[in-house]
């Protein structure tokens, strides 16, 4: 994994079917795969950079754009501005003309949202930039993934009591590399006809993902000073709501924390002067860094058309954060949370918060959303039908189809009383996410189940597991046992290898038998 992550800093990658492809670098390349159109910073001290962690780009034909907007009930006229409010994910925008300019332009706007690797994963939290970035896409514009490679080695201080710790070289390279698997299959997703295509944010029709490292590396302090500092205002950076949290703090904040909204601020300057990108948008928790980035712009380049957007944090009804389990946080990557975990969080959000999560994290139509809203209060609705929906487009756009029939499969699998025919490959599938243990296959064949069940650590007692045989609660591969002097016969063990048991519908054990 080291080796993989030191080439992705180190040379320019195309990410297609879950495949990394690596282009050499070349001391002369005839091709530019990225051109800065202008810098800021004068050619002596900011030198042209010669590799790139960005990019992956993905073009779909327009017919098929059609088709999937079609398909999901999306005008690509429509005002995506006026769409996302309409949603409940509009939180504030730094300027109203910003929907004019998505109503009255020809052009397609260009949009970033940036992503920290501060963990290998992106999690929860983070999905809501992904959906809007792809709302963005859906409606006819350009999405950017802006990966911090330069500021994760700062951290942002926005919502944070304490500095975060500093990451390594290496770590960051790492989490680099499992953020840019994330992002560059959730964006293409929706797209099933793709079309490989390598340019800078102008050449593609889809997304991009770049690496703000790729311009900070050649920028010295005093050149930062001079060209950018200058034009900061301390009271105004000061005033940050950020910035007034951790000063009233015991830890306080440091210096380099204080100046990570210059940082954040000057990729937007970077990114608009260079490339054309006119919006950039972000948690509420981003406001802060997203108009130090505005501010730049219009005092150092002196124009126009430089915008902020900002959705609202992911909560509950309650006012509590949502993205938080009893395991920790929901990671996006199937390697840290598996696609069946991830879909039973969303299966248990209580009816008060499911239609509103159904209009911010689904592209389902407003008007589909209405009707399963009305559902949930006809006579006879059963219980969890909408949580179910609701998992099933989120897991399908955060883990495409086949994480989400794995998802399914494993759902049906725990469940005491299905019908499916269980397989080893099936209940091996999730035993990560279920407590197991593992036997001698003499330990078992003929043993008592009750005894089992109590040995494997299911239940606390043979009383409690009689108890529950005579309520019909214990389960043997997801069939009732009927009788507390069940044993285990040989047909009982799936391919002689493997054993479920259930006590009631949430307590589960797989037994692994050698």
């Amino acid at each position: 994994m080291a080796t993989i992550a030191a080439m992705i800093v180190s040379r320019t990658f195309l990410h297609t079917n879950n495949k990394f492809i690596f282009f050499p670098l070349m001391p002369k390349p005839q091709i530019c795969l990225f051109h800065s159109k202008t810098t800021l910073f004068s050619q002596k001290h900011h030198k042209k950079p010669n590799f790139f962690t960005s990019i992956t780009c993905l073009q779909s034909t327009q017919t098929q754009l059609e088709t999937e907007n079609q398909e999901k009930g999306i005008d690509k006229k429509q005002n995506v501005v006026d769409m996302l409010e309409e949603r409940g994910l509009l939180e504030s925008v730094t300027s109203e003309n910003l929907r004019s300019v998505c109503t009255g332009s020809s052009k397609p706007l260009k949009v970033y949202c940036g992503f920290d690797p501060t963990a290998e994963s992106l999690h929860l939290g983070n999905l809501l930039g992904l959906i809007v970035l792809s709302w963005f896409q859906r409606c006819g514009h350009k999405a950017v993934a802006l990966i911090g490679g330069a500021t994760a080695r700062i951290g942002d201080p926005s919502g944070k009591s304490i500095e975060r710790p500093e990451l390594d070289v290496e770590t960051l390279e790492k989490n680099t590399l499992g953020i840019v698997n994330i992002v560059s299959k959730v964006l293409s997703r929706w797209n099933q006809n793709k079309h490989l295509n390598v340019g800078s944010v102008g050449l593609c029709d889809s997304f991009v993902i770049m690496n703000n490292y790729d311009w900070w590396k050649d920028i010295t302090l005093l050149d930062f000073l001079k060209e950018v500092g200058r034009f900061a205002r301390v009271g105004t950076m000061m005033g940050k709501e950020s910035v007034k949290k951790r000063l009233e703090s015991e830890q306080g904040m440091s210096y380099t924390e204080f100046t990570y909204q210059l940082l954040q601020g000057y990729d937007f300057l970077y990114l608009f002067k260079n490339e054309g990108i006119n919006v950039e948008i972000g948690g509420s928790d981003q406001w802060g860094n997203i108009t130090a980035g505005t501010d730049l712009i219009r005092k150092i380049l002196q124009v126009d058309g430089a915008y902020g957007l900002t959705f609202p944090l992911l909560l509950k009804s309650d006012g509590t954060k949502f993205g938080k389990s009893e395991d920790g946080a929901i990671w996006l990557s199937p390697a840290m949370l598996s696609p069946y975990k991830f879909y039973q969080y969303f299966f248990s959000v209580p009816d008060v918060d499911v239609v509103r999560f159904l209009r911010i994290l689904t592209f389902l139509s407003i008007e589909e959303i209405s009707v399963l809203e009305e559902e949930m209060k006809r006579t006879g609705y059963v219980p969890n039908s909408v949580q179910r929906k609701l998992a099933e487009e989120v897991t399908r756009f955060v883990h495409g189809e086949e994480g989400l029939l794995e998802a399914l499969k494993a759902t049906e699998a725990l469940r005491p009383g299905a019908e499916t025919k269980l397989d080893w490959k099936t209940i091996e599938g999730i035993a990560e996410d279920v407590p197991s243990c593992s036997l001698v296959y003499d330990q078992v064949l003929n043993a008592s189940l009750l005894d089992l069940s109590v040995s494997t650590g299911l239940l606390d007692s043979k009383s409690a597991a009689r108890r529950l045989v005579k309520q019909g609660g214990l389960y043997l591969n997801n069939i009732k046992v009927a009788s507390e002097g069940k044993t285990i016969e040989a047909e009982d063990i799936v391919d002689g290898k493997i054993l479920l048991l259930s006590a009631g519908k949430k307590n589960k054990m797989v037994v692994r038998i050698s």
